[in-house]
């Protein structure tokens, strides 16, 4: 549907000098830091004792939007790097947002900051092993046809190196960190998250500026793609949950914990040069990702913060 018209996405390696991805490192990694700061141990306790939302959460985070996204790849059929791009960010775990956006919606918050801290620590191996498990499924169905111009063949070991270094260290720093520090901790956690926010987004503004060319061109069929994409998410979380009769809260929850992707670690991957090396198809995605998720998720929280909640 989509293949012809964004081919040319393949073979372009967006502009993105060594320094900037330093910083953008950087940045994803404050980021979590930031986020690890809320994440608390005792709020995890009502969730592990009845885990079945956690569980199910997990599952369509890590599982079924991966492979409702395969199914997507291959019934809109776009460019091999428009398709990768959609695999990576549905292998990655939830965006940092995700718990603001439960809050407004009247969600169950203890949850979605159990599936935060859950999704970002398991992402050091299972983004990885998701992304080379479809993508190698992708390849192997694409390669049948015209041929996959685009290497797949990425280390997973390479991957949860990198992952360990973005997620694993800072998540680790930032709740010793708020162990340690309680006071203050309570004073930086918001400023943290407002920057964290404006510094990517930021980031996210200067990488489409320098292509901008490419983005004028593109923009229009990219952004059809992650709307569709983005719907699929919120509506896998929302189904599966309503499907296993999880109270509104938990619905609620797990709708938004599935919809809200982190974008930014697939951004980060992609520019990556051991790893994508700024594939053109790949980056756009992501980095609209990072534009649009937040609008629907905020669109889908607002809703429902306007509905009251009717628990049995």
């Amino acid at each position: 549907m989509f293949s012809d018209s964004l081919e040319m996405l393949d073979n372009i390696r967006l502009n993105f000098n060594p320094e900037g991805l330093f910083f953008l490192n950087i940045t994803l990694a404050f980021v979590m830091f930031g986020v690890a700061l809320e994440l608390k141990t005792e709020k995890f306790k009502k969730v592990f004792a009845n885990p079945k939302s956690a569980i199910i959460g997990i599952v369509a985070q890590f599982l079924l939007l991966p492979l409702l996204t395969l199914g997507l790849v291959l019934l809109i059929n776009p460019s091999p790097s428009i398709a990768l791009g959609m695999i990576l960010v549905a292998a990655c775990p939830g965006g940092n947002i995700s718990n603001f956006m439960t809050a407004l919606a009247k969600g169950n918050t203890e949850l979605s900051v159990s599936l935060t801290a859950v999704a970002d620590f398991s992402a050091v191996i299972m983004t990885p092993l998701n992304f080379a498990f479809w993508g190698g499924i992708y390849a192997a169905i694409y390669s049948k046809g015209a041929g996959l111009i685009i290497p797949i063949e990425i280390d997973p070991v390479e991957m949860s190196k990198t992952m360990f270094v973005l997620l694993g260290i800072p998540l680790t720093i930032g709740m010793l960190f708020s162990y340690k520090f309680p006071k203050t901790t309570s004073k930086i956690v918001k400023p943290i998250k407002i920057a964290s926010i404006v510094i990517f987004a930021g980031y996210v503004i200067i990488a489409l500026t320098l292509n901008w060319e490419y983005f004028l061109k593109y923009v229009h069929l990219i952004f059809l793609i992650v709307f569709i994409h983005n719907a699929l998410a919120l509506m896998t979380g929302f189904s599966i949950a309503s499907l296993f009769k999880r109270n509104k809260n938990d619905v609620r929850t797990i709708t938004i914990e599935t919809g809200i992707q982190n974008s930014g670690l697939a951004l980060v991957l992609i520019f990556n040069p051991n790893l994508f090396n700024g594939i053109g198809g790949m980056a756009f995605i992501a980095a609209l990702w990072g534009i649009w998720h937040i609008i629907s998720g905020l669109g889908i929280a607002t809703i429902m913060s306007k509905k009251p909640v009717r628990n049995n």
